[in-house]
């Protein structure tokens, strides 16, 4: 007997747009009720288990498996992002050796919807002879899981966006909301920061925002264009295109900004017909330029830039010595903006 052909691609299923889009618009009806339920569900257990993470010296450690271990991982990622060290165990490798990640300063987020995962059952005895404490994540009170803990956290839906009521949908959008609302409440009473969350995002853009000084980005040393107030103007061009800033400090002996030239002072003295060729950096700098601290932050300088109008600043210490100078093209090579 001949196998059954393979069904070409014109014999593939068609969907019906308009059921699909039905089908979409119930999804996110169930999920979105899913998640309003728990705030019903949401009590003093709840509060007890900020509290509870808030006193361990250690970590959270959070286990699940199947979708819930994928719930999860994310749960775990974003307590360590927002204040909360916490790490993900898989509980079938954990009886394989991995438990020794778990010590008695911990503490172990459970998460199953049955509340009954066989591989976290198994080493909850151990968890307990140890004195780690416990938190079940599931949708059971009277499941094994929530029986073991120590709070117990319902996360419990009417039914699954599946149409089957079988495939985790519902139930694992729960347990991600009581995560995040779980990671968020121990955000606010740690008094948790932006800067603080920029520290544990360095290489992304808020990280870049709040943690970049002005001092790790502007030019200094032998690229820092200056003069003193008696050079010549044609020794105060020469610096100007040497260094390629576009601007001059001006600088008295004692190394105290006096003063800036610019590109856009230049124009302005040409279109004027101000004969340069006996001038000196004194005649022709504008005093008291605009300047910014060394410590301050580039985000700081690029609002005193686009505030000003200006291309570039001069970065000064706390005492106005010139220290460095900054562009917006600095900035932008930073990815400040």
């Amino acid at each position: 007997m001949q196998p059954a052909a393979k069904p070409s691609s014109d014999q593939a299923p068609r969907p019906d747009l308009a059921r699909a889009i039905a089908m979409a618009h119930t999804t996110f009806d169930i999920e979105a009720a899913a998640i309003l339920g728990l705030k019903a569900q949401v009590g003093e257990s709840f509060a007890q288990a900020v509290a509870l993470v808030l006193s361990i010296p250690g970590r959270v450690v959070v286990m699940g498996m199947g979708k819930s271990g994928h719930i999860g991982r994310k749960i775990a990622a974003t307590l360590s992002s927002t204040g909360t060290p916490a790490l993900f165990v898989h509980p079938a490798e954990a009886s394989h050796g991995d438990l020794g990640m778990v010590t008695p300063q911990d503490l172990v987020l459970m998460i199953s919807n049955s509340g009954e995962s066989d591989e976290i059952n198994a080493i909850v005895p151990v968890l307990k002879r140890l004195g780690t404490p416990l938190i079940a994540m599931t949708s059971n009170g009277q499941s094994s899981m929530a029986q073991y803990a120590t709070l117990w956290l319902n996360t419990a839906v009417a039914k699954e966006a599946c149409p089957l009521n079988l495939a985790p949908t519902a139930s694992t959008t729960a347990q991600l909301a009581m995560g995040d609302a779980l990671a968020l409440a121990l955000l606010e009473a740690r008094g948790f920061q932006a800067e603080d969350f920029a520290r544990s995002h360095p290489g992304g853009a808020l990280g870049r925002r709040l943690l970049t000084h002005v001092s790790d980005v502007m030019r200094s040393g032998e690229a820092l264009p200056q003069v003193g107030p008696d050079a010549s103007f044609s020794a105060l061009m020469r610096e100007m295109s040497a260094k390629g800033l576009g601007a001059t400090a001006v600088v008295g002996e004692d190394n105290i900004v006096m003063g800036i030239f610019t590109d856009g002072d230049l124009r302005r003295l040409v279109e004027q017909g101000i004969d340069l060729r006996d001038k000196t950096a004194w005649d022709v700098m504008r005093s008291k330029p605009i300047t910014i601290l060394q410590d301050a932050l580039a985000v700081d300088a690029v609002a005193l830039m686009e505030s000003r109008r200006i291309n570039s600043v001069l970065v000064v210490d706390a005492q106005g010595h010139l220290i460095g100078a900054l562009t917006s093209n600095d900035l932008m090579r930073a990815k400040v903006i």
